[in-house]
């Protein structure tokens, strides 16, 4: 049976209710109608009162139901997610943006700032949708940035909001490094897949049943992709100033223990998010080297 709420408060108040019956979060019922209506929170508020399009109506109906039915992802049903503040086209090729790849970006600018290099080349192993490359373009002035991918249509989905946002990147598919072993980079950045075979029990069906396998987990216990990357690196002619690793909560002991074995001269620092849990591994030529 149809709903037949007619103004925006209603929609949300029906949305939230439905989701909420569903064990799904109710915030969701907001996100879907500000995707729809294409407005922000404070423009909702301000004209809640007011009736909903009957074409916004029937496809947030639409939305609600399967993200409450199936676990399909809010940003997949919309086609877009915010990262940055900016929107990126996603799909469920690609891996949907963590806030907490806003803060392995952030490392990165902080280090480009403080070390003052020139046009710094960057390549981001794994880039997915591109937002860690296109952002890196645009926020560190006059960065030269290369992309890599193993999959073909997950770099479709990267070139495409690249030429959304107006970023030259150079795209390769590959293995990691592979494609661009014997080219020179200042900063090597990477959200690789880490996460365990044994850890899919726990995961959510939001994430298990829609973003692709090949992003999220790995061998050795979700540290196969960090031993692949480093090996490339230690065998490339030129190694770069400085190696930024996203990775799981339990990891970074090991990830900073794996460089420093395989790629001695580089010392590793273990980062924490915004929730206190480590989640970036930062790791630059010492001094002395």
């Amino acid at each position: 049976m149809q709903p037949t709420f007619t103004t925006i408060r209603e929609a949300r108040r029906w949305a939230s209710l439905f989701l909420q019956e569903h064990d799904r979060e109710t915030q969701a019922a907001q996100l879907l109608l500000e995707g729809y209506l294409g407005w922000n929170f404070s423009k909702m508020l301000a004209y809640e009162d007011e009736p909903l399009n009957e074409e916004v109506k029937k496809n947030f109906i639409k939305a609600v139901r399967a993200h409450a039915e199936t676990g399909e992802p809010v940003q997949h049903l919309l086609g877009s997610a915010s990262f940055f503040g900016r929107e990126f086209k996603v799909t469920p090729d690609v891996l949907i943006p963590r806030p907490e790849t806003e803060e392995l970006v952030l490392g990165v600018m902080e280090w480009a700032r403080a070390e003052k290099i020139a046009s710094p080349k960057i390549v981001d192993l794994g880039t997915g949708s591109g937002i860690i490359a296109i952002t890196a373009s645009l926020e560190i002035p006059g960065s030269e940035v290369t992309a890599v991918d193993i999959s073909d249509a997950a770099l479709k989905v990267a070139a495409a909001n690249a030429r959304r946002h107006e970023v030259d990147i150079q795209f390769y598919q590959g293995d990691f490094l592979s494609p661009v072993q014997h080219e020179p980079f200042d900063i090597l950045v990477s959200n690789p897949p880490y996460i365990s075979e044994e850890e899919k029990a726990l995961m959510d069906d939001t994430v298990l049943d829609f973003d692709p396998s090949l992003a999220l987990f790995a061998e050795e216990e979700g540290l196969a992709a960090y031993r692949r990357i480093l090996t490339q690196v230690a065998h490339a002619e030129q190694k770069p100033l400085l190696l930024a690793f996203e990775i799981g909560w339990l990891q970074g002991e090991q990830v900073s223990s794996m460089i420093e074995q395989l790629l001695p001269g580089f010392q590793a620092e273990v980062r924490t998010d915004i929730n206190g849990r480590d989640r970036m591994v930062f790791a630059s030529r010492r001094k002395t080297e």
